[in-house]
């Protein structure tokens, strides 16, 4: 049966057809070229530009510990096919302990494949370099490549000639390579100016999982502050993303979305534990994060995390962020507790918890100590 079309539907064809008839032929030619260029821009961006989706296969793993210790630090362990990868050692010595039960659960061959270090400050080496007698991470595991910061501010050793914690950290590293394991700066792997050091490490044997060592400015240049030094790494599963940049501050985010193709990930590590310093909006409007973890102790002795931090989360659409520890009284307690970002082919992404699921803005915490955002109130 031959479709029929209304009165008002032939009327808007006659009138279009009549307005056609009355342009004149530069018009109508101006128009031709301005939707030829419209659909050769569409096809060229989509064909030269736009990244191609690649589906993910397999699955990865973040784990992000709660180390029991009441201050904010990093050791995020991540579990991807047979490799077993480490980001950091904090937040204090006596973290070892925790440290070790969590990923002795989970290993399977008491080998850490890839050993990213991001930078020299106690909550992220302190279980790297020890206290002098007390083990490291080294001792209890083999390490296959370690990857850290090209430049400090630190000292090897003190006024008096004692080993201060980076020194020890060095001497744990340089041993360990004695032992086998490869080490580059993140600035070697990045140039791959050293045999043996890649831009992009394959996680798994067809490459869709892949660890990407990103540019940072200051891998080569003197920064002001410390945490500006921190290695930054993107895990890619197909085509999902997942960021991480250390203690990263502002300025070097600022460096870091100039010196990088960075795309909307699926998850962002929060920069500095939450600190108003970094996840600015510089790096936020960029990466979308649709999951967002902070590392560290809610209302510990630097405040973390700041409003500042939660308004610009919020006002970027940020709304899963999640949070390993909190204070309570002079005590600390598990917030989220241990927090596992899975992304699987067959699931997708998803958030586990080894406490309370519920993201930042639906906390009791959030609403006795922080003010919550408008955005998030309007998110249900």
């Amino acid at each position: 049966m031959a479709k029929r079309y209304t009165k008002k539907q032939v009327r808007q064809v006659k009138n279009a057809v009549k307005t056609i008839k009355k342009a004149s032929p530069g018009s109508i030619f101006l128009a031709f070229i301005i939707l030829a260029v419209a659909i050769g821009g569409y096809f060229i961006y989509n064909k030269f530009f736009k990244d191609p989706y690649i589906a993910p296969k397999g699955e990865i793993e973040f784990h992000f510990m709660q180390l029991n210790y009441g201050t904010s630090g990093d050791c995020i362990y991540i579990k991807a096919g047979d490799n077993d990868i480490l980001i950091d050692g904090g937040s204090y010595y006596s973290s070892l302990d925790s440290i070790s039960s969590y990923i002795n659960s989970r290993m399977t061959d008491n080998k850490i494949e890839y050993l990213i270090v991001t930078h020299a400050h106690e909550d992220h080496i302190a279980c790297l370099g020890g206290s002098g007698n007390s083990q490291t991470i080294f001792d209890l595991y083999d390490i296959g490549v370690i990857i850290d910061f090209p430049l400090t501010d630190n000292q090897l050793t003190t006024d008096k000639g004692n080993d201060t914690l980076y020194g020890r950290y060095v001497k744990e590293r340089d041993a360990e390579i004695q032992l086998g394991a490869k080490h580059y700066t993140a600035l070697e792997c990045y140039t791959e100016s050293e045999e043996g050091a890649q831009k992009f490490y394959n996680l798994s044997d067809d490459g869709n999982i892949k660890l990407e060592i990103l540019y940072n400015y200051y891998y080569e240049n003197q920064a002001d502050k410390e945490n500006n030094y921190s290695v930054c790494v993107q895990f890619h599963h197909g085509s999902r993303k997942f960021l991480f940049t250390g203690d990263l501050e502002d300025d070097g985010e600022e460096y870091l979305v100039a010196n990088n193709n960075l795309k909307e990930v699926d998850l962002y590590k929060a920069g500095h534990h939450g600190s108003r310093t970094s996840s600015n909006d510089v790096l936020l409007s960029v990466i979308k994060p649709k999951i967002c973890v902070i590392s560290g102790v809610a209302g510990d002795k630097y405040g973390f995390p700041h409003q500042e931090t939660i308004n610009r989360l919020a006002s970027n659409g940020v709304n899963k962020v999640y949070m390993t520890m909190k204070k309570v009284g002079d005590s600390f307690d598990a917030y989220n507790g241990d927090i596992v970002v899975s992304s699987s082919s067959e699931n997708g992404v998803k958030v586990t918890c080894s406490n309370d699921d519920k993201p930042l803005k639906d906390t009791e915490w959030l609403i006795q100590n922080r003010i919550i955002p408008d955005a998030w109130k309007l998110v249900a």
